[in-house]
């Protein structure tokens, strides 16, 4: 990852070898607040609440950029006042440090 603008980008090319486990996987836990669930320690999950259609969508449009930005993509579902975002490192079958990082930034953009 490298930094640019005062916020994280993950790269590509920057390829962790295994998900995070155990201390790891709790210290990285406390980047985030208590909405994301981390589930079987396989991915993240957070559903965010909005009062109609239109400004869920908006928010998943923002969460879009976020993630082309940072080239790193999560699932978004969209139904109607809600987002449900889900991140995981697909290569790795896990989660990685990036999508803590995305994570994150995700509820900067709300």
């Amino acid at each position: 990852m490298n930094k640019q603008h005062g916020r994280v980008r993950c790269e590509p090319g920057e390829k962790p070898t295994r998900p995070l486990t155990g201390a790891a996987l709790r210290e990285a836990r406390k980047r985030l607040g208590p909405e994301w669930k981390i589930v079987r320690q396989h991915h993240l999950e957070r559903e965010y609440g909005f009062p109609d259609f239109r400004t869920a969508l908006a928010f998943a449009n923002r969460v879009g950029r976020l993630a082309e930005k940072l080239g790193h993509h999560p699932d978004i579902g969209i139904t109607w006042g809600k987002v449900r975002l889900t991140i995981w490192t697909h290569a790795l079958g896990g989660l990685s440090d990036q999508d803590f990082t995305l994570a994150a930034q995700a509820d900067q953009v709300r």
